[in-house]
């Protein structure tokens, strides 16, 4: 029964607590849009970016380096 004297008020600490996060995040506008980022996923953008291989190019990344390094060959162990 005497740990109820430490329960309740802990429990009544912590719901402060949860409420002031809470209202924090209201103030902050966490809640402001909430269906706008999950249309921006359904959006779809044809724009190339940058960084995409342009379709002129089959790879643009190519397997062996311009010192005839091959990127793709497995490596054998240190010992030779």
């Amino acid at each position: 029964m005497d740990i109820l004297y430490l329960l309740v008020p802990l429990s009544v600490v912590l719901v402060f607590l949860i409420a002031a996060v809470f209202l924090w995040a209201l103030r902050s506008g966490q809640f402001d849009d909430l269906e706008g980022p999950a249309f921006k996923v359904l959006l779809d953008d044809d724009r190339p970016r940058a960084s995409i291989s342009k379709p002129d190019e089959p790879n643009s990344a190519p397997d062996v380096r311009e010192d005839g390094f091959d990127l793709c060959q497995k490596k054998n162990d240190l010992g030779g």
